[in-house]
């Protein structure tokens, strides 16, 4: 019989007195995609840096092609023919794509000869593998799908025959993941094993050939994928029966919260993003924007958000909101009753060496909960009150004095929610809110959301994912290019509508009066 390309066999692994793997056993078959899902914190990332070599197991064996192995850091891991793409992307952003690929890799002492050999074997990866990107360019100036074409280059040039991803598409578009599926695809074909990192049931179901579910930190089961389906996947995960889509309530609007008129928005170099856009939103219901990441939704957050400046009228409960200038800053948006998630947990959300409590009162730290006194903080306060919000929305670990950087993704984006959504805006203004969150997580991030709007609150929903449009929105607009190219009631829509939308293809002024006279009514 073949040996498995991978075998660990009982690995544990604990950080201080949280366990993050517990004799965890595993067999991944050469020239398969394997997945692994997981809950946020279930120990997914762990057992494969570990793997990788970026931790030490503290008991465990690893086998590789069926030879037993010591791997204490990724230069053992490459030896072995192991690649990683981190969720997160390790790569220098003022470097070239070429810059990227040999660091580390260098032939010799003259980096030249080194970076001849990377730009002709891109040539031949790019044809063959559907991985083109230009060597030239720097890492800064490109997309977030190319970005991870770049480090799955960096694997391949270090000619990695098992390739481990960690949560590939919690960054990407619909269209971006749908590529990259193609791509895994073809690199199974041509005889390399994928390791699957994630926690989207959608792509276990799409790409992969079998999977295997973790839950705290052990391992539940593995099946083929063919002998599973996504209900069963999510309460494998979860431990109980998990609503993939939440059942919600007709919305009943009230007052208009939020009015947009003729806004737009440019960026440092002079291009406009946002282009004469105008909207609405009203108390107790949610407003879907959808498109293709890039086409201006980054820019209404960053507007409203108090993070850029941009012409037009933007009203709060029909009051005039400063969009440059004194008063346009965040803290006042706060004080406008405008709560913000950012798209970017990690660059606007956090301060990523900062401890959990003081993530929670980032912000809101003038708030009279967080103070003692005109001058003094109430520190006991604010670690009290994120303790209480970490178990409300299962924080893991739940220590409020862990770093922000030492959480994964999901439990990040956790503690951002947490901060906004407890302050009861009026406007409640967030994009991508569950990008990079668990199954189980998704089902109570939405109800919070859901909770939110029936409360009475505006909720302007940004996200690439059209599942969570569907779940969350009552209405929905779609951005392309700058532009609102149409609007539609959730409920008198579908995929394939929306799709062209995204794509450009806008409706007529006859369709677009029609149905503007349909929603007011």
């Amino acid at each position: 019989m073949t040996a498995p390309a991978i075998e660990l066999r009982n690995i544990s692994k604990a950080f201080g007195p949280v366990q993050a793997n517990k004799d965890i056993s595993i067999s991944v078959a050469p020239k398969t995609i394997h997945g692994i899902v997981g809950e946020n914190g279930a120990g997914k990332s762990t057992l494969m840096s570990i793997l990788y070599g970026f931790y030490r197991a503290d008991k465990g064996e690893i086998f590789v092609n069926g030879e037993q192995m010591d791997i204490p850091n990724s230069q053992a891991a490459i030896a072995a023919g192991i690649g990683m793409v981190h969720q997160h992307f390790k790569l220098v952003q003022n470097f070239t794509v070429l810059e990227n690929v040999v660091l580390g890799a260098e032939d010799q002492i003259l980096l030249q000869p080194s970076l001849e050999k990377a730009r002709s074997l891109l040539q031949e990866l790019a044809e063959g593998y559907e991985l083109k990107v230009d060597p030239d360019a720097l890492i800064e100036e490109l997309s977030v799908g190319h970005q991870q074409r770049v480090e799955i280059l960096k694997a391949l040039y270090r000619r990695a025959n098992i390739l481990i991803l960690d949560e590939p598409t919690g960054v990407l578009t619909p269209a971006e993941a749908d590529h990259l599926f193609r791509i895994l695809r073809s690199l199974r074909d041509e005889g390399k094993t994928i390791i699957l990192i994630t926690h989207k049931l959608r792509e276990i179901m799409a790409v992969t050939d079998t999977v295997s579910v973790m839950r705290r930190g052990e391992m539940t089961a593995t099946v083929k994928t063919t002998d599973t389906n996504p209900q069963h996947l999510a309460e494998l995960m979860v431990g109980r029966s998990v609503l993939l889509r939440l059942q919600k309530e007709k919305a009943d609007p009230g007052s208009t919260v939020l009015k947009i008129d003729n806004l737009c928005v440019s960026d440092s170099r002079g291009v406009e993003r946002l282009k004469n856009i105008s909207m609405q939103v009203r108390q107790g219901e949610i407003l879907g924007i959808a498109g293709v990441d890039g086409n201006g939704q980054s820019e209404l957050l960053q507007v409203l958000g108090g993070l850029a400046t941009g012409t037009g009228s933007v009203e709060i409960n029909g009051q005039e909101l400063p969009l440059s200038g004194a008063g346009s800053d965040a803290q006042a948006r706060r004080e406008w009753g405008i709560a913000h998630v950012p798209e970017d947990r990690q660059l606007l959300g956090l301060v990523m060496d900062f401890m959990a409590w003081e993530n929670m009162a980032f912000g809101y730290q003038h708030d009279e909960r967080c103070r003692r006194g005109p001058f003094l903080m109430d520190i006991q306060s604010m670690q009290d009150y994120c303790r209480d919000k970490m178990k409300q929305f299962d924080v893991r670990p739940p220590s409020i004095t862990a770093l922000a950087k030492n959480f994964s993704g999901g439990n990040q984006q956790k503690i951002v929610l947490a901060r906004e959504i407890d302050r009861n805006p009026d406007l409640l203004v967030v994009g991508q809110p569950t990008r990079g969150v668990d199954v189980g997580a998704i089902e109570f991030i939405h109800q919070q959301i859901l909770d939110l709007r029936d409360a009475g609150a505006a909720v302007l929903l940004i996200s690439v994912e059209l599942d969570e449009i569907f779940s969350l929105a009552d209405r929905v607009a779609v951005l392309f290019d700058g532009r609102i190219v149409g609007e539609r009631v959730v409920s008198e829509t579908n995929e394939g509508e929306l799709g062209l939308l995204m794509a450009g293809i806008a409706e007529s002024p006859a369709q677009a009066e029609s149905r503007a006279i349909s929603v007011t009514a």
